[in-house]
């Protein structure tokens, strides 16, 4: 280990620990024990046992610890955890922000972490890849560093909140079309509720009567009526019927989409994963804020509470954005044709400088039925068949042999767009042990690994867990070609 990671880890003897930081030798040895700390020798190794006078503890993972305790956080930190890559004490606001936040999303790893690989391991100007794009959050943060960016993606819905966030927009327009459509909704409900007031029979008003039934004529959806109260979804159909009058489409969809996944017939404590909808009305006792309550009965509030909200993202990520390329990619992965896709843009000819993606958990999450509401709403075609290692395959051995083929298949596919000295990295928490096959079928090795606690996880409970960031790169004895080698030309920078 070189004289630099030694100062970094600023190793010391359990003595000097203890006299830094306020406590006695025997606290230290403590935490070696319970495994909060690391062992080290005064060469910066990790070690199981020490010799006479060898034993050394970082001074930096101590204070860290000690500093996690105090925040009543310690459960987070165990022996072995990079110290900064749990991010413990950033405030939500920075873990969700600007555009990160535009739309719910389970799976999404905090823009912070792709930032730190970002900043550390690729410069301005690089391209790098997300063929597990999700909700796009590495496209996001790699604009953000100025750097090029491209995101595949098998579910159309996703490539839609990807698109959405990373978009151009005239910030002034945008809010003006985000408020106009909100004002016009809330005229519409409340001439519902006018109507509600006489016990929801028909009003005098002919025109809202047709605008009604025509609403609900265009709603063949049973999902849609089975898990919104009335007047929520009139409201979220009546949203959806003037969206067309407006430029800028696709923003408004995921507005709506946000503010209709929160007004379903649902504990306000279980948004994430419902099983099934409550009635309109019925009372439960709600964990969320400890008293009785009842579902949502609108879809108004919401699109109140996120509109400006939204505007407000929009403009903050104009602010913060680089004229560097993001290109958003819905299909398969596994045979997508990178080098047709980037054919007539100006970064054709160039491959991958890298990849930072977080390809989905074995048995872990149904991609598509997480956003069901969305895809009912809109009518999104579905691709469920393709999603590589779905919750309902379930863990099994199969399943995981068959997780483990079809991320190898991406990456091998991926392999000739890449340069030869490309870094990929891969968040996963890899419990059955999949990547060294994953990367041994692909042609890759790993070259290390840095594991991290998964702490505030948004609507998921706080109970840590640990992921690993592989970084992997071409294996020295495994012979691919790069797309600029089969051209002959040159890899430019």
């Amino acid at each position: 280990m070189s004289n630099d990671v030694v100062r970094a880890l600023e190793l010391v003897t359990l003595d000097v620990a203890a006299n830094a930081v306020g406590k006695t030798p025997h606290n230290i040895r403590d935490y070696i024990q319970r495994g909060r700390i690391s062992k080290y020798n005064d060469k910066g190794e990790h070690i199981t046992r020490a010799k006479n006078g060898e034993l050394r503890v970082s001074l930096k993972e101590v204070k860290l610890f000690l500093d996690l305790v105090n925040q009543g956080i310690e459960k987070h930190h165990h022996a072995g955890l990079h110290p900064e890559l749990g991010f413990h004490g950033l405030a939500e606001y920075k873990r969700t922000k600007h555009v990160h936040r535009l739309h719910p999303y389970l799976g999404k790893f905090i823009p912070q972490l792709v930032e730190w690989f970002l900043t550390r391991y690729f410069k301005e100007d690089d391209f790098i890849l997300d063929p597990f794009m999700g909700s796009g959050t590495t496209l996001v943060q790699a604009n953000e560093n100025k750097v090029h960016a491209l995101g595949v993606d098998i579910s159309p819905f996703n490539c839609l909140i990807a698109r959405v966030k990373t978009d151009k927009y005239n910030t002034t327009k945008a809010r003006q079309e985000i408020l106009d459509a909100e004002r016009r909704t809330t005229l519409f409900s409340k001439q519902l509720q006018l109507r509600g007031e006489i016990n929801n029979h028909p009003s005098d008003d002919a025109e809202i009567e047709t605008t009604i039934a025509q609403l609900m004529e265009g709603c063949d959806s049973e999902y849609l009526r089975a898990w919104f109260a009335p007047r929520a979804l009139l409201e979220m159909l009546y949203y959806r019927w003037i969206i067309p009058d407006y430029e800028y489409r696709d923003l408004l969809r995921i507005l709506l989409s946000r503010a209709v996944r929160s007004s379903r017939l649902v504990p306000h404590y279980d948004l994430a994963t419902p099983a099934q909808p409550l009635q309109p009305g019925q009372v439960y006792w709600c964990r969320k804020h400890s008293r009785h309550c009842t579902p949502i009965d609108n879809c108004i509030t919401k699109i109140h509470a996120y509109s400006e909200d939204t505007a407000r993202r929009i403009a903050e990520f104009e602010s913060l954005r680089s004229d560097k390329q993001t290109f958003v990619v819905q299909g398969d992965s596994r045979n997508i044709d990178f080098q047709t896709i980037l054919s007539n843009t100006n970064l054709a000819g160039r491959c991958f400088d890298g990849i930072f993606t977080s390809p989905p958990y074995v048995g872990q999450i149904d991609y598509h039925d997480q956003h069901i509401y969305a895809y009912e709403l809109f009518g999104f075609p579905r691709q469920d068949e393709l999603e590589i290692g779905p919750k309902k395959s379930g863990k099994s051995k199969q399943a995981q042999q068959n997780y483990v083929d079809g991320i190898a298949a991406v990456f091998r596919n991926v392999m000739p767009m890449l340069k030869p000295d490309a870094k990929i990295f891969v968040v996963a928490n890899d419990k059955f042990n999949l990547y060294p096959d994953i990367a041994r079928l692909s042609g890759l090795q790993i070259v290390e690994r840095f594991h991290r606690a998964v702490t505030k996880r948004t609507e998921q409970g706080d109970d840590p867990y640990q992921e690993t960031i592989f970084m992997l790169q071409r294996h020295n004895q495994f012979k691919y070609y790069s797309l600029q080698s089969l051209l002959r030309i040159p890899i430019t920078a």
